[in-house]
C-alpha cells in the first residue's frame, strides 16, 4: 500500500502535492479542492483565498463587486506602507484584506463580505473598515441579508488610531441593519483576532464558525507577553460555542447549505421585509 502510494506521488509534480498543517501529510492538490479544502486525514480546514471561498459559497457568476475602486489609503505616511499595500494587491490579486459585494446563495440575494488573510493579515484599516460599513448600510437600504466571513489579526498598524475608528464605525452600520430587520450572518473563519472581533465579527444575530478555527481578542504570542498563563483551547472555535459565544460550528461542506436554509428563514420572515422590530 505505501508502495503504491510513493510511486502514485512521483508520478504528479511536486507542486501538485500540499502539506497538511494539522496532519503533516502530502495531499494532492486537486483531490484537496474537490474537498473544499479540507484534508480528509485530519478535518484540518485550510485558509480559503477570497476567491476559493466564492468558489465554495455563491451561486456560480452571481457575484458583483463593491467599492472597488476605494483608493489606497496611507494616512500617517508610515514608512514603506505604502509599497507594501501594492504588493499586497500583486499578491493576492484584491484590492483590500475584504472583498464586498452582492451575491446570491441558493437563489437568495444577499449582500456578501469576504476577509483575506493573505493581504497583510486580514488587517482592518480604513478602506476595510468603510467597505464592511457600507456593506451593511447598503443592506439595509435594499433590504436584503448580509454574511461576512472574517479572517484577520486585527487593525492595521501603519493607520494607528483611524484604523481602530474602524471599530465603532462598522458597529454602528451593523445597527443599521438591525433596524432595518434584516438578518446579519457572521461566520468565523480561522484565525478572526483584534479589532475584527471586537467589532463586528461577533455582532452576528448568527454567528457561525468553522471547527478549530482560532479566534480571540488578543493572539496567543501577545498575551505571552504580558506573563500571563492562557489556558489550552481558550482561543479556539469550540471554547467559545461552549460558552455561548457562538451559536454553531459548521464543517466547510456544511456551511452553503447552512447559510441557504438561513437566508430562506429570514427571508420568509414578515418583520424582516417590511423592517418592522
Amino acid at each position: 500500500m505505501a508502495d503504491t502510494q510513493r510511486a502514485r506521488q512521483s508520478e504528479i509534480p511536486p507542486e501538485m502535492w500540499q502539506e497538511c498543517p494539522g496532519c503533516r501529510q502530502l495531499l494532492y492538490a486537486r483531490e484537496l479542492e474537490k474537498q473544499l479544502w479540507v484534508c480528509g486525514r485530519c478535518g484540518h480546514h485550510f485558509r480559503l483565498t477570497v476567491w476559493q471561498r466564492l468558489q465554495v459559497t455563491v451561486d456560480e457568476g452571481s457575484f458583483e463587486e463593491w467599492d472597488h475602486y476605494l483608493p489606497l489609503h496611507d494616512p500617517l505616511q508610515f514608512p514603506g506602507y505604502y509599497e507594501k499595500l501594492e504588493a499586497a494587491r500583486e499578491k493576492t490579486g484584491v484590492t483590500e484584506a475584504v472583498l464586498t459585494g452582492a451575491a446570491t446563495i441558493g437563489g437568495v440575494d444577499v449582500g456578501l463580505g469576504v476577509m483575506d488573510l493573505a493581504f497583510i493579515g486580514g488587517s482592518m484599516g480604513w478602506v476595510v473598515g468603510e467597505r464592511v460599513a457600507r456593506l451593511f448600510e447598503r443592506c439595509a437600504e435594499m433590504r436584503r441579508a448580509a454574511a461576512l466571513f472574517c479572517a484577520s489579526g486585527g487593525a492595521r498598524m501603519q493607520e494607528s488610531l483611524i484604523a481602530l475608528m474602524q471599530m465603532p464605525k462598522t458597529s454602528g452600520a451593523s445597527r443599521k441593519l438591525q433596524e432595518a430587520g434584516q438578518i446579519f450572518i457572521s461566520v468565523l473563519t480561522d484565525p478572526t483576532y483584534g479589532g475584527v472581533t471586537a467589532s463586528y465579527a461577533f455582532l452576528g444575530d448568527v454567528i457561525i464558525a468553522e471547527p478549530r478555527a482560532a479566534m480571540g481578542f488578543a493572539g496567543p504570542r501577545v498575551v505571552e507577553v504580558t506573563g500571563l498563563a492562557m489556558p489550552p483551547g481558550v482561543q479556539t472555535a469550540e471554547f467559545q460555542y461552549k460558552h455561548g459565544m457562538i451559536d454553531m460550528i459548521v464543517p466547510r461542506e456544511q456551511i452553503r447549505d447552512t447559510l441557504v436554509a438561513l437566508l430562506n428563514w429570514a427571508a420568509a420572515d414578515p418583520k424582516r421585509k417590511t423592517g418592522e422590530r
